[in-house]
């Protein structure tokens, strides 16, 4: 029905998260219906993410050794925003509220504590003197758990160690909260006790 190249690019669409084979099609006869030009523009920016690194630093997404953030000596030295994944730095970010660094865990304990950067977390706390570590994982039972872990680790180091409000519904993604929830979740943060 229809030809090699249209079927393979559905193919491709359709493995994406939540994206359905009925989605993947529209996609596709969308992209086919644009100008040259803009599906020259498309086809190089998906091409250009096979140069994008993980940041040496923080674990975000970047173009060199480090991210934007880190790179940016503007940024609050001494706090560290610890996240699940590079899409809660993205949230984040949106609302302009928060000045400080990150760090990408890269998951919840559920993955494994083997796969998540709590090592270079703790490396990090130490040799950059932080002094306030916030805790900003999904409001979920797997989130709950990392925090209590990393509760674990960095009490003993002396700092503030804070977790954001729970202005965020319990089960939800930090990803999909809305700016104004996420204002309040970071302004009302509370001291883990």
């Amino acid at each position: 029905m229809f030809p090699k190249s249209f079927k393979k690019l559905i193919e491709n669409f359709a493995s994406l998260p939540s994206v359905g084979p009925k989605m993947a099609e529209r996609l596709v006869l969308y992209l086919f219906k644009q100008n040259k030009e803009k599906i020259q523009e498309f086809s190089e920016n998906l091409a250009s993410l096979k140069n994008l690194k993980i940041c040496q630093k923080c674990f975000n997404v970047a173009e060199g050794d480090l991210c934007e953030i880190c790179k940016d000596l503007k940024r609050d030295r001494g706090a560290i925003c610890v996240v699940e994944e590079p899409l809660d730095i993205i949230s984040i970010e949106r609302i302009s509220l928060y000045r400080g660094l990150y760090h990408v865990l890269g998951g919840t304990m559920e993955s494994g504590e083997q796969d998540l950067k709590i090592p270079e977390l703790l490396k990090r706390i130490k040799e950059e003197k932080t002094q306030e570590v916030i805790i900003a994982v999904n409001p979920t039972t797997e989130g709950d758990i990392t925090t209590l872990y990393l509760k674990r680790k960095i009490q003993p180091l002396n700092i503030k160690l804070t977790r954001l409000a729970r202005g965020l519904s319990t089960g939800g993604d930090i990803e999909y909260a809305d700016e104004t929830t996420l204002s309040e979740a970071l302004t009302n943060r509370r001291e883990l006790l």
